[in-house]
């Protein structure tokens, strides 16, 4: 790769003049690559659509709460609806400039290069890297945003001018510097090597307007790049998870307390009976009141007393796969997130109700778990362990 010979074009990807900019120049040029920032997933869709493939688009939520890739996809969820509700707003289908660029590198003949790295890595480094604060503070925006529904008219156009980008960016770093520096910085660094190791010299690179200043920035000093195997690491660093510990050592304390007494005499069959009995009630009542059908809401509290006193396991999740087997979520739920104009709409998702399931079962649980469990059963039962 020759610098001089290197164009980098910055989009905005819902934007008519983004599409134009980028078929324009790569006509005008024909240079001998085309690097856009796609990773192969998002590029082969693009391509099955365009050639009119229809798959099979249904989504398993059972693999996706087994394999543990819950927050991927609700980040990946969020994402899209925000994209597709920007791109019918302003009537650009979101990545409508990469499609230009991949059918103008088609009919100049130049190759085509995918930069990008999977979306699946970037997003699960940037729940890894986010904070407590920053995930619960993103889902109240999140909310928020949806709720007030506020339709600020806004230029796309401007969203690429760098004064813009700069105060955005900076907004973003304040606001959340964990995702920053998963989504932005990362990225920036694997888009530049990933330049950096094209061989040919004569190349165009289509990126979003965002990251144009930072591959700029690392493609001056190609030293500072990470190694791709960092950039590429989804394991989550090892800091003490100090929230997680002290959940666990809830029904654990549960357990011991059971224990304690049944060794010193105490009757606890009273006691375990109102256990399991509000467990199950919490339990079918966090289910049913999101929504569930009664045979979810069934399994959700034969579930809650197992969950209580495991803490790797959680009785929404097996609320939700239960109701996951009642409505059938397609790819197309995600792309329908971005017409949602109204508390209807949202609650016809497949996606939406799934989920509301699996928050307000486990909601219901965890309320009897912290507040009412104590109360009634595990402190009356301290106390005549330690004489109280």
């Amino acid at each position: 790769m020759r610098r001089e010979c290197l164009k980098i074009i910055g989009t905005a990807h819902v934007s008519q003049d983004s599409v134009d900019e980028v078929k324009e120049a790569i006509l005008e040029e024909c240079p001998e690559v085309v690097a856009i920032e796609l990773d192969r997933g998002r590029y082969t869709r693009i391509m099955q659509d365009r050639a009119g493939i229809e798959v099979d688009d249904t989504i398993s939520v059972s693999k996706i709460i087994k394999e543990d890739k819950v927050g991927v996809f609700l980040a990946t969820s969020i994402l899209s609806y925000f994209q597709n509700k920007i791109g019918s707003n302003v009537e650009v289908a979101p990545g409508s400039e990469m499609i230009g660029a991949i059918e103008a590198a088609e009919e100049v003949g130049s190759k085509i290069v995918l930069i990008d790295r999977d979306i699946n890595i970037t997003l699960q480094r940037v729940l890894n890297k986010m904070t407590l604060r920053e995930k619960l503070s993103f889902v109240f925006n999140c909310i928020a945003a949806f709720i007030t529904g506020d339709d600020e008219e806004i230029s796309i156009e401007d969203l690429k001018k760098e004064d813009v980008i700069e105060e955005l960016m900076g907004e973003f770093k304040k606001i959340s510097p964990g995702s920053y520096d998963a989504l932005v910085n990362e990225r920036d660094a694997y888009l530049a090597r990933s330049i950096l190791n094209i061989e040919e010299d004569h190349i165009i690179a289509v990126v979003g307007a965002g990251h144009k200043k930072g591959i700029n920035r690392y493609l001056d000093n190609p030293e500072t790049i990470p190694p791709m195997s960092e950039l590429l690491n989804i394991k989550k660093e090892g800091n003490i998870p100090w929230v997680k510990i002290i959940l666990a050592l809830i029904p654990i304390s549960f357990v011991v307390i059971f224990f304690l007494a049944y060794m010193k005499g105490i009757t606890i069959t009273t006691g375990l009976f109102e256990f399991v009995a509000i467990s199950m009630i919490m339990g079918f009542l966090g289910s049913i009141c999101s929504g569930s059908k009664v045979k979810s809401a069934i399994v959700g509290a034969v579930a809650a007393p197992i969950t209580i006193i495991h803490p790797l396991l959680a009785a929404g999740w097996f609320s939700g796969l239960a109701e996951a087997k009642f409505r059938k979520v397609r790819k197309r739920d995600i792309t329908n997130l971005g017409n949602v104009n109204s508390l209807r709409d949202l609650w016809e998702n497949n996606i939406f109700r799934i989920l509301l399931v699996v928050i307000g079962t486990n909601i219901s649980v965890s309320i009897a778990t912290l507040v009412i469990l104590p109360s009634r059963v595990f402190i009356p039962l301290f106390f005549k362990l330690f004489g109280g």
